[in-house]
């Protein structure tokens, strides 16, 4: 309203505290929008859920903790590396919170044609994941075959290092004392670690236990992002009045596609209401 009446009515005085106003109330509006978007997002999680893949080499120990995390032997288990051949998906919950878990076909050169069309499923799987945990080997860290695997995960997507079977090292309190929180020690074998995992899950998939959770719906949280994308540009546009205002109109019609339409009248009877405007 403020922008709006800047513009259409400049013969109106508008004073040092109206220009004032105006940037305070962006930088709350995005502080507010902020908010709603992680609130949103968090409700989405009860919600939907996030899916997460496993990666990593052939017995590495990807089937085997996906039935530790599960409680159930979805996969099967062998020392025979390229047992899983295709995509096993388990739906499961930890607090609360629901998992969709991937088991995938170990990544390796192969020219078994099956093999290979699993392992192409597995590269689809990691694209579209909202987190990847990639399964190394605690006795040999990251060899080069994990490296070359490193190399053609998505770089936008958020991944865990798990360094399973700790239980087979020699001196396992020399481990790692868990400071950093892109990796873990465990054994599926004996879940030794398994709570540890379960929490840096949670906290890399970006859940937070707090208030004011509502359940948005996708078009919500795309809606709410496009606003607050539109308002930092009009940040960047604030000294350009016409093109603050347009990135102004732009983050209002996505809130409106939640909230209902807010029409050119809405805002003139707002100006007409508020402001002096031809008195």
């Amino acid at each position: 309203m403020l922008v709006e009446a800047m513009l259409d009515f400049p013969e109106e005085e508008i004073d040092d505290l109206d220009v004032a106003r105006r940037n305070s109330s962006l930088s709350s509006i995005q502080d507010q929008l902020q908010s709603v978007l992680k609130q949103s997002q968090q409700g989405s999680l009860l919600r939907e859920g996030a899916h997460v893949v496993l990666v990593g080499q052939p017995n590495v120990g990807k089937s085997s903790l996906l039935n530790r995390l599960s409680g159930e032997d979805i996969a099967l288990v062998s020392d025979i590396a390229g047992t899983t051949r295709d995509v096993i998906r388990q739906s499961l919950q930890i607090n609360g919170i629901p998992l969709h878990v991937i088991d995938t076909a170990g990544l390796r050169e192969s020219q078994d044609t099956v093999e290979k069309m699993g392992i192409e499923r597995t590269r689809a799987a990691a694209g579209s994941a909202d987190l990847i945990l990639l399964l190394l080997d605690a006795r040999h860290g990251i060899t080069a075959a994990d490296q070359e695997i490193m190399s053609t995960l998505p770089s936008n997507i958020p991944r865990l290092h798990v360094y399973n079977k700790a239980d087979l090292l020699s001196d396992t309190a020399g481990l790692p004392s868990g400071s950093n929180e892109n990796e873990v020690y465990l054994s599926a074998k004996s879940g030794v670690g398994l709570e540890v995992l379960r929490e840096r899950l949670l906290k890399l998939i970006g859940w937070h236990n707090e208030g004011g959770l509502f359940m948005a719906r996708e078009r919500h949280i795309r809606a709410l992002k496009s606003a607050q994308q539109h308002l930092d540009q009009a940040a960047g546009e604030i000294r350009r009045s016409e093109l603050f205002a347009e990135e102004l109109r732009l983050a209002q019609d996505e809130l409106s596609s939640i909230t209902g339409e807010f029409t050119p009248d809405d805002l003139l009877g707002e100006i007409f209401s508020r402001f002096c405007v031809g008195k």
